[in-house]
């Protein structure tokens, strides 16, 4: 499997204000992600970004074939996956299943990141974006499952200790055991944001 990681941050490295304000994208970088979008089997999501942005995830601004299955909340329209632990309730399962979606059992106390990707791959999808928030960024890149990062990087600065950053979870030590990652494209885009294309080193 092929793992994208997408996000968008302020010179900062804010991907939210303190208010969970996460408008950062321009229309001009949306229409990148939407394009993006058209070429991946399925997009993955935590819950925060679910609870908070309650998003589409669809194609709107490019051509495409069909919309890539979600890997988050649920609905009838769009193939749609909902990764929980054993520790789900029953009646929740069905709740969702209910809604039209198919519930992944992966994990005991938290869902298993890398078992989690296994089974998609088994279930056909060879090409996966993630836009996840910080926990679930720092979970793939700590598992060595990315292998791109693309980071919009928009002109502006938002400060705050709790505005929320590209990568948090527990985070390293030391900075030698820092996730190595290579530069292989830059792109400045007519608004003056800067698209920054990473390989996993």
């Amino acid at each position: 499997m092929y793992v994208i990681l997408n996000a968008a941050m302020s010179i900062d490295g804010k991907i939210t204000t303190r208010k969970n304000d996460s408008s950062i994208s321009s229309n001009i970088d949306w229409v990148r992600v939407h394009k993006l979008r058209s070429t991946v089997d399925g997009i993955v999501i935590g819950i925060s970004t679910v609870l908070k942005d309650d998003p589409m995830l669809n194609v709107r601004y490019a051509k495409m074939v069909k919309n890539p299955a979600r890997i988050m909340r649920s609905s009838k329209k769009i193939q749609t996956f909902v990764a929980v632990t054993h520790d789900a309730s029953l009646k929740k399962i069905k709740e969702i299943e209910k809604k039209g979606a198919k519930v992944l059992v992966i994990g005991r106390e938290k869902v298993n990141i890398i078992n989690l990707f296994q089974h998609l791959e088994n279930l056909g999808l060879k090409k996966v974006l993630v836009e996840g928030g910080g926990e679930i960024n720092w979970s793939i890149l700590k598992s060595g499952l990315v292998n791109e990062l693309i980071v919009t990087i928009a002109p502006i600065v938002i400060g705050g200790r709790d505005a929320k950053t590209l990568v948090e979870g527990e985070g390293i030590s030391y900075i030698h055991n820092a996730i190595r990652m290579k530069l292989v494209k830059s792109i400045i885009q007519d608004n003056k944001e800067i698209v920054l294309i990473y390989r996993l080193r």
